[in-house]
């Protein structure tokens, strides 16, 4: 996802790229450091970092790295060809020595407790996964890892990750294997077990069809496009109190509930616009939000006490947000 919200000194870090790495076709590892060495902001697995790369463009990263070395971030970019152009700046323009701009990190992919672990990956969405297997590790919890990509080529780190964990890897090019065998992986549904998936679209889809069959929050799911919608959805005007501004506004049905707080003098941290980032997120005090987002589960949903305005919507007259 690629927007061009502008990135102040007062949201954004300026980081050294120190190396740049190929470490899959189509594929670079970016490390990132402060000039001065000063150590990072503290991370846990599954978070994932803003790169501004260009002109204002913002794209968001998984963090691959170790956590706990707060002495640099690690995020891997594929090239993506038929993108808006950010993979292609990483892979083409930014190299070793430059500065870019980092906001973040920010967590809606967290590892939760859990006895046991099944990771599915399909291509790049293996990134957020490494420092996540490195805790489940670390908490001497049980996982497996399924990892499908178009070939072994294009796979990053599964090279690595077979080799060092033979008996939990299972490696899936689909032009050797095809697709992975999801029925086999997920249609007996184990109440101890924790599913997190990340990768294309189709893939994210029939897990969570899957898994429906699952314990309810079984399933933690990460995307980076936004979900695919029924189209059923209406939107319409609705008023919002901004508690802490003091002010009332309405947001006509063809607005969005982030611009109507913007075009009233009301700054809110924003990102990718499309739900995905968590940028935004922001407190409801009272109403009832339409969430439209690709972030919250279930429960967050029900629970109505936070909401993304790039997206989302009011199913009640009024809401009062925590602004």
């Amino acid at each position: 996802m690629i927007t061009a919200t502008p990135v102040t000194a007062e949201t954004a870090l300026g980081l050294r790229v120190v190396r740049k790495e190929v470490v899959a076709e189509g594929v670079v590892r970016l490390t990132l450091a402060h000039p001065d060495g000063e150590p990072l902001p503290v991370s846990a697995p599954g978070a994932h970092i803003d790169l501004v790369v260009g002109e204002g463009v913002v794209r968001q990263y998984s963090l691959c790295g170790a956590p706990e070395d707060r002495s640099v971030f690690q995020v891997a970019v594929l090239r993506e060809p038929a993108g808006r152009g950010g993979s292609r700046y990483v892979h083409d323009t930014l190299a070793e020595g430059d500065l870019v701009q980092v906001r973040g990190p920010r967590n809606h992919f967290a590892l939760v407790d859990a006895p046991r672990y099944l990771f599915v990956a399909g291509g790049i969405g293996v990134t957020p996964m490494l420092p996540m297997i490195a805790e489940a590790d670390r908490r001497g919890a049980d996982w497996r890892l399924v990892h499908g990509g178009r070939s072994r080529s294009t796979m990053a780190f599964s090279t690595q990750l077979a080799h060092s964990h033979p008996d939990r890897v299972d490696l899936v090019p689909q032009d050797e294997a095809g697709l992975i065998d999801l029925t086999a992986l997920l249609g007996s549904p184990r109440p101890d077990t924790a599913v997190y998936c990340c990768g294309p679209e189709p893939l994210l889809s029939a897990v969570e069809r899957l898994c429906d069959a699952w314990p309810r929050g079984a399933l933690h799911v990460e995307r980076f496009v936004p979900k695919p919608h029924d189209g059923q959805a209406t939107a319409s005007a609705f008023d919002v109190e901004l508690a802490r501004s003091g002010k009332t506004l309405t947001v006509p049905a063809d607005r969005s509930l982030l611009d109507a707080i913007e075009e009233a003098g009301v700054p809110v941290l924003s990102s990718c616009r499309e739900g995905t980032c968590g940028t935004c997120e922001t407190g409801v005090l009272d109403g009832r939000p339409d969430h439209r987002d690709s972030l919250l589960t279930e429960e967050e949903r029900a629970a109505g006490d936070v909401m993304f305005p790039c997206v989302s919507r009011s199913h009640s007259r009024r809401l009062v947000l925590d602004l």
